[in-house]
């Protein structure tokens, strides 16, 4: 899958000059959250290889298709990455997507109902445990353990000055979206404010909190569909 680069989803990126900050957020930085992810990473792809069989054999019988899902991302200070995770999806979700009603406002999209998730899908995605492969994308530096929702490339092409703050920190596989509703958060405003409201409280204290937190809802359920 070849990687999309910002000049060809914007027409113009000189405007972007403004959101290249000359000093990095002081988690882009910081070496214990660096480590943090280097040994939150190896532990969940022990995980994940422990789990891959029976998920693995769980998706192919329940659908035709590949185990894993890969699409572009976008991560720190707007790089493109592919993020990987375990398909939930029919394989032409895509093509079927205008047939889905979004629920939620703004420039994310969800359905409660999807017609497109299988079975397996479901549970998967209400367990999180179709995000173990991102561990990899953890271990390759491109997204953390603790930080801010990856968007797509149609996200990024109608991001406001705002929005683009939001990748100042590299993206995470939870954060204060994550426990604070999960999908029940379907503003995406809001989503903006959680992401801004973690790069103004962070601390490696404070991602440790949010790391004890992430455990209790999923294990609690909360927010999950």
């Amino acid at each position: 899958m070849q990687q999309t680069k910002l000049h060809e989803i914007l027409p113009d990126t000189s405007f972007l000059s403004w959101k290249l900050e000359p000093n990095p957020h002081a988690s882009v930085t910081s070496k214990f959250k660096r480590c943090l992810d280097i040994v939150g990473s190896l532990v969940g792809l022990l995980i994940l290889a422990i789990l891959f069989v029976p998920i693995a054999i769980a998706i192919k019988i329940d659908s035709s298709g590949p185990i894993f899902f890969a699409q572009e991302r976008y991560g720190l200070q707007g790089k493109p990455f592919l993020l990987y995770k375990f398909r939930s999806m029919v394989t032409d979700a895509e093509e079927l997507k205008a047939l889905v009603s979004n629920e939620a406002n703004g420039l994310i999209f969800k359905n409660k109902n999807d017609f497109r998730v299988t079975k397996v899908g479901r549970f998967l995605r209400s367990s999180s445990l179709d995000e173990l492969p991102q561990f990899w994308n953890v271990l390759r530096n491109e997204m953390s353990l603790v930080g801010t929702r990856p968007p797509t490339g149609d996200e990024v092409s109608k991001y406001t000055k705002r929005h683009w703050r939001r990748l100042d920190v590299k993206p995470g596989l939870t954060g204060e979206w994550q426990v604070n509703g999960r999908s029940q958060v379907t503003n995406f405003e809001k989503i903006v404010d959680l992401d801004l409201q973690y790069q103004a409280r962070w601390s490696p204290m404070y991602d440790l909190l949010l790391i004890v937190k992430t455990f209790y809802v999923l294990f609690a359920r909360i927010g999950a569909f």
